[in-house]
């Protein structure tokens, strides 16, 4: 890994951290996206569940008080389920298939509320979430907009949502860590980059989870949905023209 790319890395680690503290969402898309420019897809994925298994960590210790625990323990039991299920398929897409997944994933956000009829503060649907989200996580690389949904209908507040949906990303994070760090790390982990990238990138995660939790206690329920949607389509886009542009490359 070059000395540009491992700065790179370190300052996403950063930008995207405080995304996702305001918003719970846009900034595991960006990261994921982000360092698959730079790694190798399966690198891309264990380095991405790594640093975002920090900033959701911190997150929701940071915001343990509003977490719904009920809700987080359904979605690990379906979690671990899913983590086995694509462990056992030994799938990995390839870098276009990533960005063309990555650009779709957002379009969930646009889905008519009256359509959906889901609430993850009932166990049925808080397990489905978990079987859903987990394997939409460890093939796309994220799946933040399709959690989201999950939440559109609940009573929770904006604090609520950003709390409850870091700690279930907790065990999203740690099942691609698993599922994909396993078997690279087995072959001597070629492509990961260096631990001092690490080193740096991890507490400005935490920084950045601070930063963003700042910036969301000054912004109103509405603005949080209004600019979430907004954030995570506009990204969508610019996959997808990075999608078109690798397949045809080929």
């Amino acid at each position: 890994m070059t000395l540009i790319a491992a700065a790179f890395v370190v300052c996403m680690a950063f930008v995207t951290a405080t995304l996702s503290g305001v918003f719970g969402m846009a900034g595991g898309l960006v990261l994921m996206g982000a360092l698959a420019l730079v790694l190798p897809v399966q690198a891309a994925f264990v380095t991405h569940g790594i640093l975002q298994l920090v900033a959701n960590g911190w997150r929701s210790i940071l915001h343990r008080r509003f977490v719904r625990w009920d809700i987080v323990g359904w979605y690990a039991l379906a979690s671990l389920i899913a983590g086995v299920t694509v462990a056992l398929l030994s799938f990995t897409p390839s870098k276009p298939l990533l960005f063309l997944l990555l650009g779709l994933v957002p379009g969930l956000t646009w889905l008519p509320q009256r359509w959906i009829n889901l609430d993850a503060g009932k166990p049925p649907q808080a397990f489905l979430s978990g079987l859903t989200v987990t394997g939409l996580n460890l093939t796309a690389g994220v799946a933040g907009p399709l959690l989201d949904i999950f939440f559109v209908r609940t009573e929770l507040t904006r604090h609520a949502i950003v709390a409850t949906k870091a700690a279930t990303q907790v065990f999203a994070h740690l099942a691609k860590i698993v599922v994909y760090g396993a078997p690279m790390f087995a072959g001597g982990g070629v492509g990961m980059p260096p631990w001092w990238v690490f080193a740096l990138a991890i507490p400005l995660s935490m920084l950045g989870t601070v930063a963003g939790g700042a910036i969301l206690n000054r912004i109103t329920d509405v603005n949080f949905k209004r600019w979430t949607r907004w954030i995570v389509t506009a990204v969508g886009i610019s996959y997808l023209i990075q999608a078109a542009q690798l397949f045809l490359a080929r």
